[in-house]
């Protein structure tokens, strides 16, 4: 019996030249793996597509509600984003992909899983250091990285591969954006976003969306429900989280929401440009943030911010399956313990804007906080602690003062 290598298979070109060149190249049988984590029709048809490019066996995994609740739910909880913009839509989805890759080698006895990423991305970086940390034993096959038998470099070349190896497709060699689409984002690069003094042309470009400039002239209200740090319902109905993100993938679109243009840094130590597309996403992100805004206390919420942005960069440089990750997640977690409320908000041509939030846990008390201060209060108090809590600052200012003098 031939050795079975394990395909993660989009049913895009690149994958599907990637069978017959496994099979001229190695002699496995190909067996191709789909991880289905939302990205809708771009499933259609796959199974006659892998077969007919020479697929002895084809597995579609839809597994978006997991994806959801254990790769989203906790980079939402952290707050984590890139380099301040990047809603990491791409980064989060790869470690569970990895995952079923090598579950599904496991189960048919595969001794190598490949995957289609260049040599000059951040995913074979998040597709191998997930498959090495979870099979340490399973071979790794990249064939962008494979110079000496994978000659192909454009799109005419694998087209003329393919129909060279009796696989004739509804590919043409136009050239159009670099995508990647799940449940959370889609992603674009390519073409006009290469040079960043080219602004991006959006009437092409976006999919799920508008723009703001074409969003309606009237804004759209709508509540989020949160309980212990995770949406629970949409305007008051209860929804799964991965229902909720469609649902807001949709009003968020129509209303331009979540349209980020960023030149990033890469993995690999290049700078790259791209449009990613996050419109629930987006406001999710942000009417999390709200809530908490309103529930933790100062220290917890400045501390939590490091957390996040160090949460941001583990998952973005594909290290999910590590004890730093673990230990990450679990001091989110315990932060999320009271976070729970509703939060509303205006979607508004690209804008969020605040129409109020409640929370049984919240920490602002009126009493305080207004000008018609309360028992809890005394203005008296304020000049004591300023004193103390500017003393250094006064005696530095009296020891500079002092050594002038001299």
């Amino acid at each position: 019996m031939k050795e079975k290598v394990i395909l993660a298979y989009s049913g895009g070109l690149d994958t599907t030249a990637i069978i017959p060149w496994l099979k001229e190249n190695y002699d496995y049988e190909v067996v191709c793996c789909c991880i289905d984590v939302g990205q809708g029709n771009e499933l259609d048809g796959l199974e006659e597509r892998a077969k007919l490019s020479g697929a002895a066996k084809l597995y579609i995994e839809h597994i978006t509600d997991e994806f959801v609740d254990e790769y989203v739910l906790p980079c939402v909880k952290a707050g984590a984003v890139y380099e301040n913009k990047y809603l990491l839509g791409t980064s989060m989805a790869r470690p569970v992909i990895a995952k079923k890759l090598v579950e599904i080698a496991r189960k048919e006895g595969a001794t190598a899983i490949c995957h289609g990423a260049t040599g000059k991305g951040n995913d074979q970086v998040r597709f191998e250091l997930g498959i090495k940390a979870l099979a340490p034993d399973i071979k790794i096959i990249a064939p962008w990285r494979c110079n000496e038998t994978w000659k192909m470099q454009s799109r005419e070349d694998e087209i003329a591969y393919c129909k060279a190896h009796g696989i004739d497709l509804p590919f043409d060699a136009s050239h159009s954006y670099s995508r990647d689409r799940n449940l959370w984002h889609i992603s674009h690069e390519g073409l006009e976003l290469e040079d960043p003094a080219n602004a991006p042309n959006y009437d092409h470009l976006l999919v799920l969306g508008v723009s703001p400039e074409k969003a309606p002239e009237e804004g759209e209200i709508i509540s989020l429900t949160f309980k212990e740090g995770a949406p629970v319902a949409l305007d008051g109905k209860e929804m799964k989280a991965s229902e909720i993100i469609a649902e807001l993938n949709k009003i968020g679109g129509r209303n331009g929401i979540g349209i980020v243009d960023i030149v990033e840094n890469r993995v690999v130590g290049m700078k790259s440009r791209g449009v990613y597309e996050t419109p629930g996403g987006t406001i999710l992100m942000e009417a999390h943030t709200q809530l908490e805004e309103l529930i933790l206390d100062r220290d917890t919420l400045a501390y939590k911010k490091g957390i996040g942005d160090k949460f941001a960069d583990v998952v973005y440089e594909g290290k999910w399956f590590t004890p730093l990750r673990e230990a990450l997640q679990a001091f989110v977690e315990s932060t999320q313990r009271y976070v729970t409320g509703e939060v509303k908000m205006k979607l508004y041509k690209g804008n969020i804007i605040k129409q109020g939030t409640t929370s049984p846990y919240s920490l602002y008390n009126e009493s305080i906080a207004s000008f018609t201060t309360g028992e809890l209060y005394d203005h008296h108090d304020a000049e004591g602690f300023i004193n103390l809590f500017g003393l250094s600052l006064k005696v530095r200012a009296m020891m500079m003062e002092a050594n002038k003098e001299k």
